[in-house]
Order: C-alpha cells, then sequence, then structure tokens
C-alpha cells in the first residue's frame, strides 16, 4: 500500500486550501460549457473558479483541475469523509455522541490482497453444528470486546465506525457544511461491504485465523427467519441485551415489520416474506435507482431516496430487532447504536450477500459512473492501519477473498405474489385532474388518489426492459429523529387491504432515527411494471394509489405522487 505521511496530523483533504469556499460562481467563458451541477461554496479567486473543482484532494488522492480537460465542469464528483475535521455525531434526541476514530500521521492506499483460498461465509444458523467455529467465532468477538477503547480494531470503535458515517461525524471533503451519509444513497451497498470486509480481517487477525469468515443471517429462507440461536445465550459475546424481547426464537421474523406484530400463522407469515423478498430483488429491481438507491455526489445536501432492498427488509429487520423499551430502540433499532449488537454484522452480512445474487443470478450490473466507483471511504484494517478505499475495489468479493456458501436454498426467487383483481376498487379522494392542485399535507390516515399513467399503450418486452414504469412519491417529510413507515396500495380492495404476498400490495416506505429533530425530505420510487401485468392493468390510463400510515401517524407530509418512466441502467 501506498502511504500519505503528513507531519503532526492528517490531512487528507482540501484542507491545504489557504482559504475555504463561501460561495460560487462561473466565470463568463465557461459558463456556456456547463452542463451538469456545479456543487460549491466559493469564489476563490477573481476569475470565479471553484477550488473544490480545481484542488488536488491529496486525501482522497484525485486530482481535480482544468488541466487537460475540455470540461471541467461537465461531471460529478465523488464522495469523500474529511477526517480532520470528524466532529461529534446526532442522537436522535437532540443530544451528541463522540464516535470518530483515533487520529493517525499517514492513510495507506487499498490494494486488492494476493489471491489465495476464499474464505466462505456460512448461514448463522448452522452455526450451532460446527462447535469448532463456532468458538472461533466467540472468541473473536470477545476479544474485540476486552480491547481498549481507543484501539480501532474494538468492538466499540468498530460501532462508532458506522456511527460517524451515518450520523453526521463527517464533513465531505471539500463542503465542510455537508455532512457525509452513506445511506438512503447508492453508496449503502459498498460501504457497508468494506466495514464487514475489515471487521472480518481483524476478527481473524485476533484469534491467528485468516481463513475466518463472518456468517450471514439467512433471513430470506424459512431456515433463518428467526434470530440465530447462537446470539441468544446470555453468556456469550455474541450477545446483546437491547433487542426485542417479545422477537426472541422461535418467534418468525417479519421482513416488512409496521412495529406491532400481526396475528398470522407462520404459513402466512413465511408466504408473506419470501414475497417481500421477491418483489425487493425480482420484480421492483429492474434499474439502478431501484435497487442501489439515489445518486449521490459531492456537494449534494439531500439525501434524496434508498433503494429497495434498503428500505425492506434492511431497514424493517432492523426495527424488528431493536429494543422497544430504549429511547430510540437501541441497539439495532438506530443507527448510531446498531453497530454495538454482533448481530448486526450477520445482518449485514446477508445484505451484503444480496448484492452478490443480484448480479450473479439475476442479471443486475454495477453502477458505470465515476462518482460512484470513486467515492472513498476510511477505515482501519486488522494492522491498525487508516487505510483508503474506493467503491471500484469492492465490487468483486473473491478479489476480495471471500465467498458466500452457494449451498444456501434461496426460495424467494419463484415466490411470485398473486392479483385478486377486486371488481370493488377503491374510489379516489383526489382525482388525476385534481392531483397536482389539491394533494400535498400530512399523512394523517388511509388515503386513496387516482394517478394518470405516462401511456395507456400496452408496451413491449422491449420496452419495459429499457424503461421501467415507476410510482414516484414525492417529498416524504418527516423528522429526522423518529421512526415513520406507511404503506403503498395499488388498484386495492375497497373493503380490505391486500395481503404482504398479494399484487396490490406495492410496497412501503420506512425510516429509522438516525439524526436530531430537524425534518428530512425523501422520495420514494417503486417499480409497477410488473405489478400492471399482473393486475391487468397495463392499458389502463390512471391507476387508484392508497397510502396507509403505519409508524409516525401524523407526522409524515406527501409532496406529490406521480407515475414516471425511468431508464433501467
Amino acid at each position: 500500500m501506498a502511504s500519505s505521511t503528513i507531519t503532526g496530523f492528517l490531512f487528507p483533504t482540501s484542507s491545504f486550501l489557504p482559504n475555504q469556499p463561501q460561495k460560487c460562481s462561473l466565470p463568463r467563458n465557461l459558463k456556456q460549457y456547463h452542463t451538469g451541477r456545479v456543487r460549491c461554496k466559493a469564489t476563490d479567486d477573481d476569475h470565479g473558479l471553484n477550488r473544490r473543482n480545481m484542488l488536488v484532494r491529496l486525501g482522497a488522492g484525485v486530482l481535480y483541475g482544468a488541466a487537460g480537460l475540455t470540461n471541467p465542469f461537465a461531471f460529478a464528483l465523488p464522495v469523500a469523509p474529511d477526517l480532520t475535521t470528524c466532529g461529534p455525531s446526532n442522537k436522535p434526541d437532540g443530544s451528541t455522541i463522540e464516535c470518530c476514530p483515533p487520529t493517525t500521521t499517514s492513510i495507506l492506499d487499498f490494494k486488492l490482497p494476493d489471491p489465495g483460498p476464499l474464505r466462505t461465509r456460512l448461514a448463522a444458523q448452522d452455526l450451532a453444528k460446527d462447535p469448532i467455529y463456532l468458538a472461533k467465532y466467540k472468541k473473536a468477538i470477545e476479544l474485540m470486546r476486552a480491547l481498549p477503547h481507543d484501539d480501532p480494531r474494538s468492538l466499540a470503535q468498530q460501532a462508532e465506525v458506522h456511527c460517524s458515517y451515518c450520523n453526521n461525524g463527517y464533513p465531505q471533503v471539500g463542503y465542510p457544511d455537508l455532512k457525509m451519509q452513506v445511506h438512503s444513497c447508492w453508496l449503502f451497498f459498498p460501504f457497508h461491504r468494506w466495514y464487514l470486509y475489515f471487521y472480518e480481517k481483524i476478527m481473524g487477525e485476533l484469534i491467528g485465523d485468516p481463513t475466518f469468515a463472518l456468517p450471514f443471517w439467512n433471513w430470506d429462507a424459512p431456515a433463518g427467519m428467526y434470530i440465530p440461536e447462537i446470539f441468544t445465550d446470555t453468556t456469550s459475546s455474541l450477545y446483546d441485551q437491547y433487542r426485542n424481547a417479545k422477537h426472541q426464537p422461535p418467534k418468525l421474523l417479519d421482513l416488512n415489520y409496521s412495529g406491532t406484530d400481526d396475528e398470522v400463522d407462520d404459513a402466512t407469515r413465511i408466504k408473506e416474506n419470501l414475497t417481500t423478498m421477491y418483489q425487493q430483488m425480482v420484480s421492483k429491481a429492474k434499474s439502478h435507482r431501484l435497487f442501489y438507491g439515489a445518486p449521490y455526489s459531492a456537494g449534494d445536501d439531500l439525501i434524496p431516496g434508498e433503494g429497495n432492498l434498503e428500505l425492506i427488509p434492511h431497514d424493517s429487520i432492523h426495527f424488528w430487532t431493536g429494543d422497544p423499551k430504549q429511547a430510540h430502540l437501541e441497539d439495532m433499532g438506530t443507527f448510531y447504536s446498531a453497530g454495538r449488537d454482533p448481530l448486526f454484522y450477520a445482518h449485514h452480512s446477508n445484505v451484503d450477500r444480496m448484492w452478490s445474487i443480484y448480479k450473479s443470478k439475476l442479471g443486475g450490473t454495477d453502477i458505470e459512473k465515476t462518482d460512484w466507483l470513486d467515492t472513498e471511504f476510511l477505515f482501519y484494517d486488522e494492522k491498525k492501519n487508516l487505510v483508503r478505499v474506493k467503491v471500484r475495489d469492492s465490487l468483486d468479493t473473491t478479489k476480495l477473498g471471500y465467498v458466500y456458501d452457494d449451498k444456501v436454498e434461496i426460495p424467494w426467487l419463484t415466490s411470485k405474489p398473486t392479483a385478486r383483481k377486486s371488481s370493488n376498487k377503491r374510489k379516489p379522494t383526489v382525482s388525476c385532474a385534481d392531483l397536482t392542485t389539491k394533494f400535498s399535507g400530512t399523512l394523517t390516515d388511509t388515503i386513496s388518489v387516482e394517478v394518470k399513467r405516462p401511456s395507456r399503450t400496452k408496451r413491449t418486452m422491449a420496452e419495459k426492459a429499457a424503461q421501467d414504469e415507476v410510482l414516484v412519491i414525492k417529498g416524504i417529510e418527516f423528522a429526522g429523529n423518529e421512526t415513520v413507515k406507511f404503506d403503498v396500495y395499488v388498484n386495492d380492495d375497497a373493503e380490505s387491504l391486500a395481503g404482504k404476498d398479494q399484487s396490490e400490495f406495492a410496497g412501503s416506505f420506512i425510516d429509522l432515527p438516525h439524526k436530531e429533530k430537524k425534518d428530512i425530505k425523501k422520495n420514494l420510487m417503486v417499480s409497477i411494471t410488473q405489478l400492471l401485468e399482473e393486475l391487468d392493468a397495463e392499458t389502463d390510463s390512471s391507476v387508484v394509489v392508497t397510502l396507509v400510515p403505519k409508524v409516525g401517524k401524523g407526522t409524515i407530509a406527501i409532496g406529490g405522487i406521480s407515475i414516471e418512466l425511468i431508464n433501467t441502467t
């Protein structure tokens, strides 16, 4: 690895600039070339050129400048954390918590490891049958817990990695007034893959076994739809006291949990869970935007929206697992404390596995935009070195030295929903004609609105492959310190709501508390291409969309609803 060393302290970013930017404008002779966004805070000299686009980002390792570029402003810039000004992170109650890592005087640039035997991540529910592996796992976490707090490999510091990146600890490089965020955007999958990579390597180092691999909580198959028993032994290092006491095994997990336990039998719950996985991974993940989440580049302030899997089941599992007796559902139920529970890492190991399945079995591809590929994170490795990584080096798990057990079943691949096609459909309270002028307000109760479709001509398979028909719920505004959730239905029955395994149930929006009370505004995008097929509604001029508040009732504002065609790549 190459090292960047600065005497006295680490300066990974634009701290070498003599003046921090305050506002920005383009020189007249460059405005004609501007085709993209200019995210800037400053005029830096007599020519008005923005230093954020011109500086040599020593810490981020990327040169941005006008030299050799015909149009230096026609591209977005990747995000990177500014470690030098890492500060207190926000807790949902408005207080702060110190989550910043230890300081250092050098950064190593990550290099892919030499090829060797691949570590195989196994399903956690099977580990009780492997006492040797289980003993290693428990020992690794025991040793991590025993390390001093200021050791970056300690479990406490590993938890604070998530806290810093997810609860406003790091400013963006070059934008001291904008905080970096790895949720609710396309950084969700690569950040957590890197996070687990170093966590896994640290465990292997502590127990002297470089072949050690993290398990994954196999919540996408019936055998894993409960908290794995290895995490429930109160004498084990894998145990965490802050979990929902009502959700201990053999209680089945609800992948679309809404804060209360529905009275359904186990067979129905399993069917609903498998259908949820099919919808989130297969029928509603046709585009990069819907699988990965919204683009997020340097200078962006608003985080516009999660990908399908981040919302459901990722967020809902956090919600289901967290302790409702704690103020903010600690530990798993809120981002600043989630990493304190060893179960968190097994949960995210399966999230990471879903990314692998998306590409290996569902034809998914990686994003090709450089502002995604060159986004950077900083992690401490197993030798206590601070390492700078890029998204582009995380795309192939085999190059990182691990794979997932391919013998584990994936039953949801064929778990399609069923359509009831009610003849007594809900009547909208707001029509298409009035939608843009009358619909905007607080979601205090169930509402149904008529939404016009882009076309009533049945699209060909090629057209559907190129563009996904997407329901867009805009301007969802709520307090950032509250858990909120609402469900979405399309052309549903007037008397009763569809089950989670039925086509009329289009999806859900959920957000966990991870910052102060300040309002957050997001968008929800739900693919309805396959849903329209299932409901025989491909030639309808409009559909009736029903929103049902589940958590945070009375605190959710909705700005508008539309249906749009978006490119699948």
